[in-house]
C-alpha cells in the first residue's frame, strides 16, 4: 500500500477560507493498513450519512382532531455512503484497516470479520476560527496555522464507532477510465469523543438546564415553558 506520508498523492493542498463549510475541509480518517492510529484517507469522492427514526402520534378519543403528544421511536442505525477512487495500491478495505489488495487476502464482505471506526474532522477556516474566538467546543489542532491567528485552527470531530460494510460495489465502463468503489456502511454509534452521553445529556433545549432561565428555549408544552404573547 502507498505510504500516505511520503507519497505525492497524499500531499495536502489549500482550501478556500469561507464561513460556509466546504468539502475540501472535510477530512476522513481510518485505520490504514500497517498503522496504529487514525490516518487521513485520500481519494474519497463522496462521504454522506443518513439517519432516521419514526415519530409516533398520540391521540385521544373524544378530543377531536388534536395531537396530544409526539413520541420519538428508536433511531435506526446511521448509514454512511463512502465512495472511493480505486488505486492500484489502495482499496476501500485497505482504507478501513483490512489487509486487502496488495496487503492481503480480503476481497469480499465474507472476509470482513471485525468492525472498524471512522473519524471525521470538519476543519475550520481561518475566518471561522477568528469568529469562534475562545470557544470551549471540541477542537483538533491543525499544523501550519497563520502567524496572525491567535488560536489554533479548530475542527469539529465526529467518531463513527463499530462500523460494518453492508454493501460494496465497483464498476468499469468503456466511456470512463476511472474505477469507483461504492460502499454502504452501518454505524453502531456516533460520538464526539469528548462528551459524556446518557440520560441526562443537555442538548441545549432543556428547560431544567443548570443556570438557564426557566423555560429558556424550551417548548411551551413543557413545565416552565415561556408562554407566547397574546393579542395583536
Amino acid at each position: 500500500m502507498a505510504n500516505p506520508v511520503s507519497n505525492y498523492i497524499y500531499r495536502q493542498g489549500t482550501a478556500p477560507n469561507t464561513r460556509a463549510a466546504v468539502s475540501q475541509k472535510n477530512k476522513i480518517f481510518g485505520y490504514l493498513v500497517g498503522k496504529n492510529a487514525f490516518q487521513h484517507s485520500g481519494a474519497i469522492s463522496e462521504f454522506s450519512y443518513d439517519e432516521s427514526r419514526t415519530v409516533e402520534t398520540v391521540r385521544g378519543i373524544g378530543f377531536g382532531d388534536q395531537v396530544a403528544e409526539l413520541v420519538p421511536s428508536v433511531t435506526e442505525p446511521m448509514t454512511l455512503s463512502v465512495n472511493h477512487t480505486l488505486l492500484y495500491t489502495q482499496t476501500l478495505f485497505q482504507l478501513m484497516g483490512y489487509k486487502g489488495g496488495v496487503d492481503g487476502l480480503v476481497r469480499s464482505l465474507k472476509h470482513h470479520r471485525w468492525p472498524f471506526d471512522i473519524k471525521k474532522e470538519l476543519v475550520f477556516s481561518e475566518l471561522a476560527t477568528l469568529d469562534d474566538g475562545a470557544s470551549s467546543r471540541q477542537a483538533s489542532t491543525q499544523p501550519g496555522s497563520a502567524a496572525n491567528i491567535s488560536t489554533s485552527i479548530k475542527a469539529l470531530v465526529t467518531y463513527f464507532e463499530g462500523c460494518w460494510f453492508n454493501s460494496i460495489s465497483a464498476s468499469s465502463s468503456a466511456d470512463s477510465a476511472l474505477i469507483a468503489e461504492n460502499s454502504s456502511i452501518t454505524v453502531t454509534d456516533i460520538v464526539d469523543g469528548l462528551s459524556t452521553y446518557g440520560e441526562y445529556i443537555d442538548s441545549g433545549l432543556s428547560p431544567f438546564a443548570n443556570g438557564a432561565a426557566p423555560g429558556a428555549g424550551a417548548s411551551i408544552r413543557f413545565a416552565g415553558g415561556t408562554q407566547p404573547k397574546t393579542g395583536i
